[in-house]
């Protein structure tokens, strides 16, 4: 279950890539194993984020 710093984070990000940037989104899920929420977006699925439990963004590639 994302925690409420995720869920703002995702709102916003995914509000900036939809109405913004008016890219698609493709899959958002929970990574189980870190708790991040993964989203992957971009017409041609190039855009990744990690959304960090406290809310911050992951530079980090895995």
């Amino acid at each position: 279950m994302p925690t409420a710093a995720q869920l703002a984070s995702l709102y916003r990000i995914s509000y900036q890539l939809t109405y913004i940037m008016l890219q698609p989104i493709y899959l958002i899920c929970v990574d189980n194993r870190t708790r991040n929420i993964y989203i992957l977006a971009g017409y041609d699925e190039e855009i990744e984020f990690q959304i960090l439990p406290t809310g911050e963004l992951s530079d980090e590639p895995n």
